[in-house]
């Protein structure tokens, strides 16, 4: 009897342990709240952000302000555009072609930000731009990486 009531309170540990984890892994609440907002205001948070981990001038921050109310502005945009399309009923899986072109879409943005942020960060801010990039790429990459774990590779 012992044993059982061990068991059952060990169960019930590890349901509530697991429903906790579940409520602060929850991407939804915080996609909604930046949903809420324009996009002059993540622009505004992203470059006072930037500010404060580059350190930027006054006219570094107008060029960089500029550049991310383009970016959420057309995020906004694409956001909405989903909504609709998966409201309607009209959502579907892309074909291989539209991927391609959506890949190669989003590497032309990447590499054009890229000259961007070359033209208007001094060398070691965008160093240090760059370094940050490449960190949330490998957590974006490793995040999003679910399928093949538990399997050994080949």
């Amino acid at each position: 009897m012992k044993k059982v009531l061990i068991l059952a309170l060990a169960m019930f540990a590890l349901q509530a342990t697991a429903q906790q984890h579940n409520k602060k892994g929850n991407k939804g609440d915080r996609a909604s709240k930046m949903m809420n907002l324009s996009a002059e205001e993540i622009a505004t948070l992203q470059t006072k952000k930037m500010t404060l981990f580059l350190d930027l001038n006054e006219s570094q921050q107008a060029k960089i302000q500029k550049i991310n109310l383009e970016n959420a502005t057309k995020r906004k945009a694409m956001m909405a555009e989903r909504k609709a399309r998966k409201e309607s009923g009209e959502a579907k899986r892309p074909t291989q072609e539209e991927r391609l072109k959506m890949a190669n879409a989003k590497l032309d943005h990447k590499i054009a930000m890229k000259a961007k942020m070359k033209d208007i960060l001094d060398d070691e801010q965008y160093v240090k731009w760059e370094k940050a990039q490449a960190r949330m790429a490998m957590k974006k990459k490793n995040k999003g990486d679910k399928r093949g774990q538990g399997r050994k590779k080949q």
